[in-house]
């Protein structure tokens, strides 16, 4: 979907702002601002980067509206011109931005926008407003596939919130480790199979009698032969009829453990564990072992969990709302910081610690060792300021010292030769043109699994996670605690 109108799904007062930055002769002066989270939702240890490459199609569309548009929301000649200015307003910076299927901590800079202040200011709405939807939902994924080993399938379309929400909610959701979505337009915009099989509806259309379920199950094998075949066996009595009409109809069709596009049953209410145990001893009995069983029926990470410690006999599960709407932790926190303005650092400060930024440029290197059988383990992030001593230090391969932000009693030292590094934020636009390779969904699911696999199990854990090692520079720590400290004194002096 492309609609050019998305860079301008804002809120009013990043363009108030902007005409003042202009007729006050500060709209060009170069900025820099960070998109980062500070804290994730339901107790994760970290979260799943998607939204990035929507954020880059948002920024490229700047400046594609007529004048007229403009005059909608900012009418009047006071506005004039700045509405022409507006409309051959075209973004002319620089992105730097983490890739989908990344994992970032708290307070890491996960997109970097250095640009004249009011190009960067006016971006802040639209880029939060897709990287909170789909950093949500695809952390909320995450949390569901890690809670087993089999197959989850993404189908929360119709709970979704729009078409645009479910779109690229599946797309985060197939990111952060789905097996499949339902949704045939995420299928097609990244050409990939989108899976589906039928609705009560299709059974109940034949009647609601036993003989119209073995009608409905037949006719439903013999319009798709040539492709997985997956039976809905719960509409009337899962045990004492829907699995049985199941077991005629593959056998008076062929359907056995021989066909070679798959077969299986769909379980979609009642004892889900109970039900799927009972199921496959019908199923074997019959000498279909090779019939898999679908489980749905408003499932999430602990339900699943759940049912993997009751015993069900479940080979793959389809999860909606859960995922679709990340239903136990809807807002994401992605928040916009101004962290320099005319290369002077800058940062808000608050009554809650939690507010504090880190000001100034920043990039984080993530760290990774060898453990004893030569497998690559990350073993901390550490966010500098750019060009930093440690900076320097990390990128020259030199020995280094990394200590912890909030107990400075506490580092680890890292030898020369002994690790290696690689930056989360790379150059996604360099002087308004889009320089960052475009990548297929499943090449973004990959770099997700295999960037997950690289941190220990007991910090991919859903439950009390091992807490990952995340700070930043010396540099970086003293340039916070010096602007901190010039503000405090200059408050504590401060009357009219």
């Amino acid at each position: 979907m492309e609609f050019k109108e998305f860079a301008y799904c804002s809120d009013k007062y990043q363009y108030t702002m902007g005409k003042s930055f202009m007729e006050c002769g500060n709209g060009e002066k170069p900025a820099v601002f960070n998109l980062f989270y500070r804290k994730a939702p339901e107790n994760n240890n970290w979260a799943v980067v998607s939204g990035t490459e929507e954020v880059l199609e948002m920024v490229a569309n700047l400046g594609s509206m007529p004048e007229s548009f403009f005059e909608k929301f900012l009418p009047g000649d006071g506005y004039a011109e700045f509405r022409h200015y507006l409309t051959g307003m075209k973004f002319t910076g620089n992105i730097y931005a983490m890739k989908e299927g990344e994992i970032a901590f708290p307070n890491q800079p996960i997109i970097i926008v250095e640009a004249p202040l009011i190009q960067a200011q006016v971006l802040e709405t639209p880029m939060l407003c897709i990287m909170n939807h789909q950093m949500a939902v695809a952390t909320k994924a995450s949390r569901v596939c890690r809670a087993t080993d089999r197959p989850v399938s993404e189908f929360g379309s119709r709970r979704a919130h729009g078409p645009w929400a479910a779109t690229y909610g599946a797309k985060a959701a197939i990111i952060a480790g789905c097996a499949s979505t339902s949704n045939i337009l995420t299928g097609v915009m990244n050409g990939v199979p989108s899976t589906g099989t039928m609705a009560h509806s299709f059974v109940t259309s034949y009647g609601s009698t036993v003989e119209g379920e073995h009608r409905a199950f037949n006719d439903y094998i013999n319009t798709h032969r040539g492709e997985n075949l997956i039976l809905l066996i719960d509409t009337y009595d899962t045990l004492h009829c829907g699995i049985l009409n199941a077991i005629r109809a593959f056998r008076e069709n062929g359907i056995d453990n021989n066909y070679p596009y798959g077969y299986g049953v769909r379980l979609d209410s009642g004892d889900l564990a109970y039900l799927s145990v009972k199921v496959r001893e019908i199923l074997d009995a019959h000498g279909l072992t090779g019939c898999k069983i679908f489980a749905t029926n408003s499932l999430d990470e602990y339900l699943i969990t759940d049912l993997e410690r009751q015993g069900a006999r479940i080979d793959s599960y389809g999860v909606g709302d859960a995922i679709a709407t990340s239903k136990a932790a809807p807002c994401f926190g992605n928040v916009y910081k101004l962290v320099q303005i005319d290369g002077e650092p800058v940062l808000k400060k608050s009554e809650d610690r939690i507010k504090l930024i880190n000001p100034g440029f920043q990039i984080t290197y993530r760290i990774t060792k060898k453990d004893e059988n030569g497998n690559e383990i990350y073993k901390c992030d550490i966010t500098c300021l750019r060009g930093d001593r440690l900076s320097e230090d990390i990128e020259a391969g030199r020995t280094f010292t990394a200590t912890d932000e909030y107990d400075r009693y506490k580092y680890k030292t890292f030898e020369a030769g002994e690790y290696t590094w690689r930056a989360l934020q790379i150059p996604a636009v360099e002087n308004g043109v889009r320089v960052a390779p475009k990548r297929s969904l499943m090449e973004k699911k990959a770099f997700y699994e295999d960037t997950l696999h690289h941190f220990s199990p007991s910090e991919r854990r859903l439950i009390n996670p091992h807490y990952y090692k995340v700070d930043i520079s010396d540099d970086l720590y003293n340039l916070k605690n010096e602007i901190l400290s010039k503000l405090v004194e200059e408050i504590g002096r401060f009357k009219i």
